[in-house]
């Protein structure tokens, strides 16, 4: 699903190729203002002065602040089920390669953004929940699909159970440490936490070597 389909009702999504590269570049804009002075330097005029746009041209888009800060946060969203999803089709065979790829899709997307998403997860208005709530759910069952053809090498009876409980955990991990990187910092890069996070996961999913000799 696209990010113009989860866009909030007021927002008017352009039709034309200029106008969609005059969208994109205001977008652009508006993370950069948002990285380098979080949410207190966010504004419209910011945005207008970064993307070298009148303040009127983002009213004509936007009706205010808000809905511009849910348009980012939606775009990037965006690219996370993308991006994901782009991972799981190519990963290597094997579960292990299916989990490797969902997990350092996960890092990729937030280690390009993650000097924003601290600030987009912060105080959002009920419909940036929801569609970060449906952007977890959309790459959760992407995770379970693409690891369907492994299901003998999960243990216990319930693997889907099992996956899910995985993919949310790998999830929450992401979000958790994008979200206090700056305050709370582990030491790792983003392809360091991938890689951990997913040898974690595996020795959830499968069984020990002393369990299956037994």
């Amino acid at each position: 699903m696209s990010q113009q389909q989860h866009a909030d009702p007021a927002f008017r999504p352009p039709q034309q190729a200029r106008s969609r590269k005059s969208l994109h570049k205001v977008l652009t804009a508006a993370e950069r203002v948002l990285a380098t002075g979080g949410i207190e330097e966010f504004t419209v005029a910011a945005v207008a002065e970064r993307a070298g746009v009148s303040v009127g041209a983002i009213y004509r888009r936007f009706t205010g602040k808000e809905q511009l800060l849910h348009a980012v946060k939606d775009q990037l969203l965006g690219q996370l089920e993308t991006g994901v999803a782009e991972a799981l089709g190519s990963a290597e065979p094997g579960l292990d390669g299916v989990v490797g790829a969902f997990t350092h899709a996960m890092a990729h997307t937030f280690s390009q953004h993650d000097r924003v998403f601290p600030d987009l997860l912060s105080g959002q208005r009920a419909e940036g929940v929801e569609r970060g709530l449906r952007a977890l759910a959309v790459i959760q069952e992407a995770l379970v699909e693409a690891a369907e053809p492994y299901g003998d090498d999960i243990r216990g009876a319930d693997r889907g159970r099992a996956l899910r409980m995985a993919a949310r955990t790998i999830i929450s991990s992401c979000v958790h440490r994008a979200a206090t990187c700056r305050s709370w910092p582990d030491g790792l890069s983003w392809a360091e936490w991938a890689d951990e996070t997913t040898e974690m996961a595996m020795a959830y999913l499968t069984p020990s070597p002393a369990a299956t000799r037994q």
